[in-house]
């Protein structure tokens, strides 16, 4: 009897969990937490919309390190200063694409790192084909003939670089112009009176000024050595006065005053710190303006890389209607700036810019001058007039 009333109490109180159907929880208690498998269809459709923004968000991000100027952003702060240093740029992405082909072992990244992998490698390809096309370095330098026009620029940080050491790779490289950025016309009058000395006489010229307003720095002055035999040259007013010249250090605009010789351009573009990015933009169309006559050379800082000029030239020039001599004569890719890093790392951001009148026959980028005490390695370009 006991048992029976058991039974009974049990049957119809007690209900197991194995036997409670799925329609109970309509419109009742709903269960503490949904489970979904590894394979169900909505895991697979989250992962594979999360690698898809993933693999779009970082292929845009190489495009435009890779091709700035297709998005405008090539004078765009930070972007000007990522790109100014294209072979470290090369040398990430590369790194990036090994680093994926190893997150590809782990199979649930499996896809997206092979995705990732293919876009950082062409990204890297097409960094290293741009810097092989413009020159990875020559230094066969032809012998100077009569006609040949040898133009040396080498900003020297100032009383970083003696006179002494300029003096002798201007006269060692038979140097017809040289233009010194960051040098002081005192500098510049003790380099002439060396070169004399050493049987190549040049006359000096500069231009003197600057926004910083700190007395005294030789990043305010600009000089220009050019030898007698091209003429008698004079820098114009307006390089002396600001009025027509560089943002915040100054560039200079020798004219011929007498004979045949080339327009002068003692260049020197502020860099583009972001404070300055303004000003940056304003000296390169500037430097690009001086370009727009006839038989101009362009010699200087340009605080500035190739990728920062598209879209500035006129006529199939590189900037204004100036064509850049160390790109067309297998230097364009090597860095000039900083002396601290190879060459092959650093910005080729000093330049030699000539109109049409002129052919290039060589290039230079010195590097055994790195201990000199400038932060600049000095180029030296020899040109030939167009048409003989």
């Amino acid at each position: 009897m006991q048992v029976q009333v058991a039974r009974t109490l049990e049957s119809p109180f007690t209900l197991h969990p194995s036997s409670v159907s799925p329609r109970l929880h309509r419109g009742g208690a709903h269960p503490a937490s949904v489970d979904l498998s590894d394979g169900s269809p909505m895991v697979g459709y989250v992962r594979r919309l999360v690698g898809l923004v993933v693999a779009l968000a970082f292929a845009a991000g190489a495009a435009v390190l890779t091709w700035p100027s297709a998005f405008g952003v090539e004078r765009t702060f930070p972007l000007a200063q990522v790109i100014s240093f294209r072979a470290p740029l090369a040398a990430a992405f590369i790194a990036a694409t090994l680093l994926m082909l190893l997150f590809a072992l782990i199979r649930p990244l499996r896809a997206l790192a092979f995705v990732l992998a293919i876009v950082f490698a062409l990204a890297g390809g097409i960094n290293v084909s741009l810097l092989a096309q413009r020159g990875l370095g020559s230094e066969e330098m032809p012998a100077k003939t009569a006609s040949s026009l040898r133009i040396m620029t080498w900003n020297t940080a100032g009383s970083a670089t003696s006179a002494e050491s300029i003096a002798q790779f201007a006269v060692g490289m038979q140097a017809d112009v040289v233009t010194l950025p960051e040098t002081t016309i005192e500098t510049g009058a003790e380099v002439a009176e060396l070169m004399r000395d050493m049987g190549q006489p040049m006359w000096a010229h500069h231009a003197e000024y600057g926004e910083y307003g700190i007395t005294g720095w030789d990043a305010t002055s600009t000089t220009v050595l050019i030898k007698p035999e091209l003429g008698e040259y004079s820098v114009i007013q307006s390089s002396l006065d600001g009025s027509s010249n560089t943002s915040t250090v100054p560039s200079a605009v020798a004219m011929p005053v007498s004979g045949d010789g080339p327009i002068i351009v003692a260049a020197h573009a502020v860099a583009p710190r972001e404070e300055y990015m303004t000003q940056w933009r304003s000296d390169l169309q500037w430097l690009a303006d001086q370009c727009a006559t006839d038989n101009v050379i362009l010699a200087g800082d340009f605080n500035a890389t190739l990728d920062h000029m598209t879209g500035m030239g006129v006529d199939g020039g590189t900037l204004g209607r100036c064509h850049d001599a160390a790109s067309e004569s297998g230097n364009g890719g090597v860095g000039t700036w900083p002396t601290n890093a190879p060459a092959l790392l650093g910005a080729p951001i000093d330049h030699v810019m000539a109109t049409p009148d002129w052919t290039v026959s060589a290039s230079v980028v010195m590097r055994t001058l790195d201990g000199s005490g400038s932060d600049h390695r000095p180029i030296v370009v020899q040109l030939e007039r167009t048409g003989g």
